[in-house]
């Protein structure tokens, strides 16, 4: 039987509960919650750490310089951002853009789930070792970062966060040469759900 809570959910009722969110301490101290941003349809899911000051400010992921740098990666590998969804492991800035603390992940994870619950990505694109260790309890993004990582019938792929690459001209080629891989992947995706549906009907 459905769950009435579950199947009532939705994208929207999801932001209005993080924009008014008080369950941390985080929320004593930010501008604007920043709830993910993105489709219903989306068949990508990108989940960076937190937002930072131009996020705290403007109430959207990813409009600072790393979301410059994400957007130069995503142009670059053919993946158009209005047709994923970009969210972080926490909705509001932690003061000094300091690490979530675990309690504060832990807590806001809830809105994280529920955003995947409801989208049914393809694909779960993690960026940098903070989504790594909170959603796979991974240690080294750098050591895994390219993987594809199945794990309860998700599939994510890891990468660096585009903040590592701001000043470093060589971590934008490796951010761009993963999301080209992740552009292949999930074209690859896409192919063999269209494969097995064609099977199927036959």
């Amino acid at each position: 039987m459905a769950n009435n809570k579950v199947s009532s959910d939705s994208l929207e009722k999801i932001a209005s509960e993080v924009i008014g969110c008080p369950l941390c301490k985080l929320s004593r101290s930010r501008i604007n919650a920043v709830p993910g941003e993105g489709q219903l349809s989306s068949k990508i899911i990108l989940i960076g750490e937190a937002p930072g000051k131009n996020e705290d400010e403007q109430g959207k992921p990813f409009v600072g310089a790393a979301g410059r740098v994400l957007n130069q990666a995503l142009e670059k590998a053919d993946i158009k951002r209005d047709e994923v969804f970009i969210t972080n492991v926490v909705k509001c800035r932690p003061p000094g853009n300091r690490v979530p603390e675990n309690d504060e992940r832990s807590i806001c994870s809830q809105y994280l789930y529920r955003e995947i619950s409801l989208i049914a990505p393809k694909i779960i694109c993690i960026l940098g070792s903070t989504a790594y260790s909170s959603i796979l309890g991974g240690k080294s993004i750098t050591k895994n970062r390219g993987k594809i990582v199945e794990r309860n019938g998700l599939k994510y792929f890891l990468t660096i966060h585009p903040a590592a690459a701001i000043y470093n001209k060589e971590l934008r080629s490796v951010l761009n040469n993963d999301l080209l891989k992740l552009s292949k992947e999930i074209k690859k995706v896409e192919y063999n759900s269209r494969t097995l549906l064609d099977y199927r009907t036959d």
